[in-house]
């Protein structure tokens, strides 16, 4: 059976929707704020206190005139610890991290599984104690160790291979953590940790079966099933020890009008199963409901397109339901806003009297802002200066395809010895790359060079299936400085279609320079990157003009800092990086 959620409009679908998004009356409810409807009486102990004009809230403070409060009057008493209060902006992260799976651990912190296709290490997995303050804690892949075209061996490479739309669950029986994941449509695999942090093992292959876009439950009864599927969806049973699959039937298919259904993610609540997928053509999310693990289903639309709160970008549609310690939900999602990529946004929902979950919209629209779920809990800055201190890389940091892990070292510094002999930067092994954080970044690397190799290239690029770079070319004893664009990959096969125009050149002498790139990355920006390069550190030229970035999903990952070195005659030669720095 279909239901379908009838349209409003404008101001009229948010008045009809706030009386209903949120709790009212009782401890940390609402009380109050534009086209609300409830009781602005809060239980005893707490006072009403003005968030912002769409939402007031009954928070555990004394009230000077009683326990009710005007949603237009702010509050000067400070909210004692453990309240939220304030709100947050979207998107959450201003950094390409898609097909999210996020749970709450046992901990009480929220765990956060993306895809990062094929960067290694891979499936990076964030944390965050408040769903607004995120920090990456690991991977779950410590390689991607399914070929050897992940070591870009004999000329092989495979982009866009790796981790796709995965699932992350705690299971409480075992103590342990388990990633699954199908890699390249044939076969899934499944890693286990005792912590989200690591260190991730793999714990079983279930070969010639992919669970594409898959979302794991752990039933009450500790039985272990897995949605999947992309316009046909399934639900796979596993066997007690997680490692096989006991059986598996198909429980819906795509509702007419909608093409293929994909990103499933499953739940329960009250003791009714819910699968979360959404329809991409058409910007949608669609949410499924059953008394029966293996139904029957019936479904309606959680949202039919709504605009996104970035602008210029996707509506946001593929997520994952969370909930609260209080029984509070949210809805992670994410917007395609490329050439950033697809950025994680955040909307409380409720539920309504038939058990479907209802999103929080603001004017028919994915919030821009909305009151803060939990009481906030700051992580490390994402921008800011790597000195490459220790003998480790950064979380943060991911290769582009498996390195050669005999070919670098961190110790002060990031030495980079070539791998690779090739004029192709997509050959070139050992590149390390980080996502471009923010709408406009800014990234300088410092770049010892006395090392190089006669043909040795090294440098910094905007780094996507359309690159552009600045860098550092040795010929003999000449060293020069280049700035290329136009390094291109087929969207058809990912095979190098261009290896770049050469577009400025500046003479340097053998020793150290700084180099910096300027991205724009908003969907709605210049969409350019620009490079300039300094020999002290202070005083920077502009050289070779912008570049336009390339906006296209195609190549899914969004635009990355890449910190190249590559031999185009002789292996040999080494750089060293003493700074990144991303502002």
């Amino acid at each position: 059976m279909k239901i379908f959620l009838g349209p409003l409009s404008g101001v009229a679908w948010a008045m009809a929707l706030l009386p209903i998004t949120l709790a009212q009356q009782v401890l940390y409810g609402q009380c109050g704020g534009i086209g609300y409807t409830g009781a602005t009486t809060c239980v005893s102990g707490s006072c009403c206190q003005y968030t912002n004009d769409w939402y007031s809230q009954c928070i555990p403070s004394p009230c000077s005139g009683g326990t009710t409060g005007s949603p237009a009057t702010t509050s000067t008493s400070a909210a004692p610890v453990g309240t939220a209060t304030g709100s947050f902006t979207n998107p959450v992260i201003y950094g390409d991290y898609p097909d999210n799976d996020v749970f709450r651990g046992p901990d009480n912190a929220y765990y956060f599984s993306s895809s990062n296709f094929h960067y290694s290490p891979g499936a990076p997995i964030l944390k965050s104690n408040d769903l607004v303050n995120w920090q990456v804690i690991g991977h779950s892949l410590p390689a991607n160790d399914f070929s050897s075209r992940y070591d870009m061996a004999n000329g092989q490479r495979k982009y866009l291979g790796g981790s796709w739309a995965s699932t992350l669950r705690y299971r409480k029986s075992t103590g342990l953590w388990y990633w699954i994941g199908c890699i390249e449509f044939w076969d899934t695999y499944i890693y286990t940790a005792p912590s989200p942090a690591g260190p991730w093992t793999r714990h079983a292959v279930i070969s010639g079966k992919c669970y594409y876009d898959c979302g794991l439950l752990i039933d009450d009864d500790d039985i272990m099933y897995v949605v999947y599927g992309g316009g046909t969806v399934s639900i796979a049973q596993l066997s007690s020890d997680g490692k096989t699959q006991v059986k598996t039937q198909q429980v819906l298919t795509s509702p007419s009008g909608t093409a293929s259904v994909e990103g499933n993610r499953l739940y329960k609540r009250n003791g009714v199963y819910y699968i979360l997928n959404d329809y991409p053509g058409g910007g949608s999310t669609l949410i499924w409901k059953s008394s029966s693990i293996w139904g029957p289903w019936t479904y309606k639309f959680l949202h039919q397109g709504v605009g996104s709160p970035v602008t210029g970008a996707g509506s946001p549609h593929q997520g994952s339901l969370i909930q609260t310690p209080d029984d509070r939900w949210y809805f992670m999602s994410f917007t395609w806003a490329y050439p950033a990529g697809r950025l994680p946004v955040l909307a409380p929902i409720t539920w309504g009297s038939d058990g479907f979950p209802i999103l929080g919209l603001v004017n028919s629209r994915w919030g821009v802002s909305y009151p803060n779920p939990l009481p906030l809990s700051p992580t490390p800055s994402w921008t800011g200066t790597d000195t490459f201190s220790g003998t480790s890389l950064n979380v943060n940091w991911e290769w582009n395809h498996n390195p050669d892990r005999n070919k670098f070292s961190v110790n002060n510094g990031l030495t980079l010895s070539t791998v690779t002999v090739t004029d192709d930067i997509y050959n070139a092994r050992n590149t390390l790359t980080r996502r471009a954080i923010g709408p406009q970044p800014v990234a300088t690397i410092v770049l010892d060079f006395s090392n190089m190799a006669d043909g040795d290239r090294a440098g910094l690029a905007a780094w996507r299936h359309r690159t552009a770079y600045i860098g550092v070319v040795r010929s003999g004893t000449t060293y020069t400085l280049v700035v290329r664009h136009g390094c291109d990959l087929s969207e058809s096969d990912w095979s190098t279609t261009s290896l770049g125009t050469t577009v400025a050149t500046a003479t340097l002498s053998k020793g150290k320079v700084w180099l910096r790139g300027s991205m724009d990355v908003r969907p709605n920006g210049a969409k350019t990157a620009s490079f300039s390069y300094s020999l002290d550190g202070n005083s920077y030229t502009a050289i070779g003009g912008s570049y336009t970035l390339n906006s296209h999903w195609a190549f899914f990952p969004g635009y990355r800092w890449g910190i190249f070195n590559y031999a185009t005659i002789a292996l040999g030669g080494s750089v060293k990086v003493t700074s990144f720095n991303q502002s």
